[in-house]
């Protein structure tokens, strides 16, 4: 008996998930060492993580229970102390800020608010880099680190 159209389109379906979800980890887990590294950077620099802070969409900010590097102008993405990845930006409003907003790490990948509107997108590796004021990102091509 052979497969049925509607059976191979479903059969395709799930393999074309299941590579997404392969190249998602393999992703995450590159951006993941690029995170730790700069991390240990910032520290040996003695830039010092600051208290990361969620906007909001209603306006204004609201503390979180995090400290960090903001790796984005808008302070929209951060690298919390903990090797985290934080999107910093909720709806919310004047009731958000008054409590202190209990941060979860997303999954980080290698571009930076890929599909993002505010134009301010690009590898992870040159937003890391920006922060640690290098002229240029620091990845595997780059050993700028040491």
């Amino acid at each position: 008996m052979s497969e049925q159209p509607a059976d191979r389109r479903r059969a395709d379906a799930l393999r074309r998930a299941e590579l997404a979800r392969t190249a998602a980890q393999r992703d995450a887990a590159a951006a993941q060492q690029l995170i730790d590294r700069f991390i240990a950077e910032a520290r040996a620099r003695g830039i010092d993580p600051e208290p990361l802070r969620m906007q909001l969409s209603g306006g204004g900010t609201a503390r979180t229970d995090k400290l960090g590097w903001y790796i984005k102008n808008s302070q929209t993405v951060a690298i919390g102390e903990d090797g985290g990845y934080y999107i910093l930006s909720m709806p919310g409003g004047l009731l958000k800020r008054f409590g202190v907003i209990k941060l979860t790490p997303v999954q980080p990948s290698l571009e930076v608010s890929r599909g993002g509107r505010d134009g301010e997108t690009g590898d992870l590796a040159d937003f890391l880099a920006k922060r640690l004021g290098l002229p240029s990102a620091f990845d595997d091509r780059q050993d700028t680190l040491g």
